[in-house]
């Protein structure tokens, strides 16, 4: 049972006590928005209301953030549904080890929990990386998934 509520701790603590997600009546949802569909934090890249019976249908298009897989869903318009809190921080990049970035805040906390990304994302990391550049890594995090998305040459303020 010990393990159990070790996990759970865990949990908690790396969520940060903020929610993962709050509810937003579905008539709310805007084109660019986000939205958990299938439990998966979603950026909306169409959304059109329908009659059906009566009743006001809202047909949702969106991409997974982090897969970017297309999903889909029609609810009620008067439904709720869940909207993932969507955090965007930039690190800079200190290291690159076994697979994971070693990245630093802007107050020097260290940060070696994101994998490099995969394909051209990644690829640039890598050789920017190992021709001296000094890089700014933009990391995104949602429902307690986090993934690198962008990275831009840091310039130095003389």
């Amino acid at each position: 049972m010990a393990d159990s509520d070790d996990e759970h701790e865990q949990h908690f603590e790396s969520s940060s006590g903020a929610s993962l997600t709050y509810p937003v009546q579905c008539s709310a949802l805007r084109k660019n928005g986000h939205v958990v569909i299938k439990d998966r934090p979603c950026k909306i890249v169409d959304i059109t209301t329908a009659n059906s019976h009566g009743e006001a249908k809202v047909h949702l298009i969106a991409i997974d953030i982090f897969t970017g897989k297309k999903l889909e869903d029609i609810s009620s318009s008067t439904y709720n549904m869940d909207v993932p809190n969507v955090r965007r921080l930039e690190y800079q990049l200190v290291n690159i080890d076994d697979g994971y970035l070693n990245l630093m805040d802007n107050v020097g906390v260290p940060k070696d929990d994101v994998k490099v990304p995969e394909g051209d994302l990644g690829k640039q990391l890598q050789e920017s990386f190992e021709s001296g550049k000094d890089l700014l890594v933009t990391v995104l995090g949602a429902m307690n998934e986090e993934a690198a998305i962008s990275c831009k040459e840091l310039t130095q303020a003389n």
